[in-house]
């Protein structure tokens, strides 16, 4: 389990101390705050994974009930109801919690994202495609994949800039393309709130973004992911990178990526052919093919044998 840092995983070690003189919650996971707030943490390889602070101690249970799903799977004892695959919404919730890993949950839970994350994953895959889904199994068992022989449909292809290859490690997402095909809620909150986007690439490969509105520049952009994106592809600025979405009811969204016009004609440098090597008289004649100088080369070496030859009578 990656984290940022010992007080943003485990919570603060003085809300722990005051807690303890503070009445227990009836939920499991939840410790009381001395704000009048309620934490959530869940257990990890025994050492605590802090899930974030609420208001409502109810809001902590569910938060943890989350956490459980994801760490225990089907064996984990939850504070609330368990989830019925019977029911299109719980089935859309397992698949959304089963293809999401650890630590992207938590991130969920911490920013308070995760309802509205589950609520656009259930509005882009749809009931239908929950109740019929050969692969739900596979999901709960972090399986990505998306629909074979997806068709796909075009949504908007981006020139990447300087800025979006170099080192503020985002991509700048055109404004009427954004609110048009990736709209975000409550958009207004600034670089904090967002919300993560999946994509697959033409190799099958998933790719996870953060997706966020830059109050500050009044722009969307990805972030998180993006550089590891840019680094593995070799984008430079110029390149083109395309975004599609499939036509079936899972919305499936898909990123390709190809390299300006030009750049892949730029000729590379020729792998230079080996030295030759021969002897001649017993003086051992080197000859570069790779260079112009070869007639030179080769008539340096005939002289240096003539000296030689010269000395030695």
């Amino acid at each position: 389990m990656e984290t940022s840092s010992t007080g943003d995983a485990w919570g603060e070690s003085s809300n722990r101390d005051e807690s303890r003189k503070l009445p227990s919650s009836r939920y499991k996971g939840v410790v009381p705050q001395p704000n009048g707030r309620w934490g959530a943490q869940i257990y990890e390889k025994h050492e605590r994974v802090w899930l974030g602070t609420f208001n409502a101690e109810a809001e902590a249970a569910r938060a943890y009930d989350v956490a459980v799903r994801r760490f225990r799977g089907r064996d984990g004892v939850t504070n609330f109801k368990p989830l019925n695959e019977a029911d299109d919404d719980d089935a859309a919730e397992i698949s959304f919690i089963g293809s999401r890993s650890k630590v992207e949950i938590v991130d969920m839970l911490r920013r308070h994202s995760y309802h509205h994350e589950l609520q656009q994953s259930r509005r882009s895959f749809g009931a239908d495609k929950m109740k019929t889904a050969p692969s739900r199994g596979a999901a709960m068992a972090g399986a990505t994949e998306s629909p074979v022989g997806a068709q796909r449909q075009h949504l908007f292809d981006k020139a990447v800039t300087p800025s979006d290859v170099g080192k503020l490690n985002r991509l700048v997402v055109p404004k009427q393309h954004a609110e048009k095909h990736l709209p975000l809620q409550d958009a207004g909150g600034g670089a904090s709130n967002g919300m993560l986007l999946k994509f697959e690439d033409g190799c099958g490969r998933v790719w996870r973004f953060r997706y966020s509105y830059w109050n500050s520049s009044q722009s969307y952009v990805m972030t998180k992911g993006w550089s590891r994106f840019v680094k593995e592809k070799g984008l430079e600025a110029g390149d083109v990178v395309s975004f599609q979405r499939s036509t079936g009811p899972e919305k499936q969204l898909f990123i390709d990526s190809k390299v300006r016009a030009g750049r892949e004609h730029t000729a590379a440098p020729m792998p230079r052919p080996p030295v030759q090597h021969f002897r001649l008289f017993g003086v051992n004649i080197v000859r570069n093919p790779a260079t112009h100088r070869d007639d030179t080369e080769l008539t340096s070496s005939q002289d240096m044998f003539k000296r030689q030859r010269t000395e030695a009578l």
